[in-house]
């Protein structure tokens, strides 16, 4: 399998991967624009905009949006995140000109009629509250609102019932002529297809049709990670419960060195949390380690989901597996990490969707596709000494962030927690 790239005349750039055993393929439009690019009053726009895609155009009603691709059994959807939004397709191969059709049509000839606009609000206002009534979701968007103060990086992606309600075709316009430039668009194809002939049907529809780059757009503040705390007392069953701090953005070196340290923290049945928190102490049902990539910083941390018997137990059992992997890794539990990050590679090769997704990530982040090998061989130079020295520096020099929603009164304050971890700091040096 061979990745082919072309840039078009305005910009956009059209990526390929041809998977010749496929009969299908999954194609998209990745935009480098998401909720961290809007204004004060344009929170939530991005999102909206991308309901919006698919409410009618000047040439297909949304019906017949809908139907057209599911006449040939497509399906056709988009997502929005903190830094991009995606629109795209899966259909077999003989219908990509017509998903591409309608890609283009969506993104550069919506119609944002009044009383669709009133109606998705509406569908958009059910879905903040949706969200607030679910403590697993938006525990993470308080997460991130605590870890970023006061920032577009740490609003949460759906906008407040203030300003979704405020918005008007005019600031969708304004917003997407801003925002949907070629030098923003990444065009993706992953599957039975071929790279000429697919870089000649985007050529015919987003070649004229998008300008090179976007006027007036306001400059991304680099992001400044602040810690935080952030506790919500809800008569619930369970405590949902995230600790985190400062991460690392994809470009740094330490960025993969992050993600295998969440790995063997919490990363499967087999890592540190889930055996010593879960298994052998039984203190909650749910625990696992993340880390999130941004183009400018990250977020690292755990989450959590128990009992309020047992909060008070838990935290310190949490801190202390921290504290552990900033002593010492074993080059086993490195071997089974890479493996589980190498089999993930491989059986994202046998997924067009999954591929198309990497691939649009890659060249928005990176400006250029980064193959399987190049990833591996970034995994294999990591050591245990590496990984120790990041844990000391992750969990020691960075203000802590907690996100708590549910019967919470147990759970140790940010300074005592902060003093856990300078105490193993301490006897850590002292070991040394």
């Amino acid at each position: 399998m061979t990745v082919n790239t072309t840039s078009l005349a305005n910009g956009v750039t059209v990526v390929t991967e041809t998977m010749a055993h496929l009969e299908s393929v999954a194609l998209g439009v990745w935009v480098k624009s998401g909720s961290r690019d809007e204004t004060a009053d344009e929170h939530g726009i991005a999102h909206l905009l991308e309901h919006m895609a698919f409410k009618g155009t000047r040439k297909r009603s949304a019906r017949q949006i809908a139907e057209e691709i599911e006449n040939v059994g497509g399906e056709l959807n988009a997502a929005t995140s903190t830094e991009t939004t995606a629109y795209y397709a899966r259909v077999l191969k003989d219908n990509v000109p017509l998903a591409i059709d309608i890609l283009h049509d969506i993104l550069t000839d919506s119609v944002f009629d009044e009383s669709e606009l009133t109606r998705e609000k509406h569908v958009i206002l059910q879905e903040i509250g949706a969200a607030n009534d679910t403590p697993d979701d938006v525990v993470f968007d308080r997460f991130a609102e605590a870890a970023f103060r006061d920032q577009t990086i740490g609003r949460p992606i759906l906008g407040t019932k203030e300003t979704v309600k405020s918005f008007t075709p005019k600031q969708i316009r304004n917003y997407l002529a801003r925002h949907y430039t070629g030098d923003r668009i990444v065009v993706v194809a992953a599957g039975a297809v071929d790279h000429d002939a697919f870089v000649k049907l985007v050529d015919e529809r987003f070649g004229q049709s998008i300008k090179p780059t976007g006027t007036q757009l306001r400059e991304i503040t680099e992001a400044r990670y602040t810690g935080g705390d952030y506790r919500e007392n809800r008569d619930l069953m369970d405590a949902q419960v995230l600790i985190g701090f400062e991460g690392r953005a994809y470009q740094v070196r330490d960025f993969y060195c992050s993600q295998l340290l969440a790995n063997i923290l919490g990363g499967g049945m087999s890592s540190r949390l889930f055996q010593e928190v879960r298994e052998k102490r039984g203190l909650c049902y749910s625990v696992y380690a993340f880390h999130w990539g941004f183009s400018d910083t990250g977020l690292f941390g755990v989450h959590a989901a128990t009992g309020a018997e047992d909060l008070e137990e838990l935290v310190p059992v949490i801190f202390s597996e921290l504290g552990k992997a900033a002593d010492s890794v074993d080059q086993q539990e490195i071997n089974r990490s890479r493996a589980q990050v190498r089999s993930g590679l491989l059986m994202a090769q046998e997924s067009p969707a999954a591929r198309a997704s990497q691939i649009a990530r890659q060249m928005l982040l990176f400006g250029r596709p980064v193959s399987n090998t190049e990833l591996m061989e970034r995994l294999e130079n990591i050591t245990p000494e590496r990984l120790t020295d990041l844990a000391q520096r992750l969990f020691f020099d960075t203000p802590i962030t907690v996100s708590a929603i549910g019967p919470v009164d147990n759970l140790l304050a940010v300074k005592d927690m902060a003093l856990s971890l300078s105490h193993h700091g301490e006897r850590s040096a002292a070991a040394e």
